[in-house]
């Protein structure tokens, strides 16, 4: 795998939108497939040119644009396009999906930044607002907006999503009650 190659690779493999993401997906081989490449070994840069599709298991970016760099201590991926899309699908096999004209991930950070018409969505939930900021490894999301009734945050929240995870507490409440219960042997 060439140095370019590596670089993407080594940013995929830390690009997730949460612990649950699907563990196999970083160990899989990262494929990049785009219009053209464009590689600045010097300057620790690389630029596909779109249409652009990266695929890692099951993580799937299409962008009209990727970028990567180094530099600064810093490690960042940018992916462009109307909009740039992040898939992957979770280790409940349910989709994550992020959407935004620019994806942006500080690797150092582990920040994921959409800019621009930025959208979250899981398990039939979804956040759009123009700018969201996710930190990976702290789990804490901010999405921002502004006084425009068009440039607000707007959340969507499935009742089924409450209604299954009081289920599922109710479940292993009951099955912990009974394990209490038996006689051992």
């Amino acid at each position: 795998m060439n140095q370019t190659n590596r670089l993407i690779a080594a940013l995929l493999c830390t690009l997730s939108l949460g612990a649950v993401a699907a563990t196999d997906d970083l160990t899989k081989e990262v494929h990049i497939a785009a219009r053209s490449q464009e590689a600045d070994i010097k300057n620790k840069r690389v630029v596909y040119n779109g249409p652009v599709v990266v695929t890692q298991g099951s993580i799937k970016i299409l962008a009209d644009e990727l970028s990567a760099s180094q530099g600064d201590g810093e490690t960042i991926l940018i992916a462009t396009g109307k909009p740039a899309t992040y898939t992957q699908t979770l280790d409940n096999d349910r989709p994550a999906t992020a959407s935004a004209n620019e994806i942006r991930y500080n690797i150092s950070k582990r920040v994921l930044t959409l800019v621009g018409a930025a959208e979250i969505e899981q398990d039939g939930s979804k956040v759009t607002a123009p700018r969201i900021v996710y930190d990976i490894q702290l789990q804490q999301m901010k999405a921002e907006g502004n006084q425009s009734p068009d440039d607000r945050v707007h959340t969507v929240i499935k009742p089924e999503n409450f209604q299954n995870d009081v289920k599922e507490e109710q479940q292993k409440s009951d099955e912990q009650q009974q394990d209490k219960e038996q006689p051992e042997s």
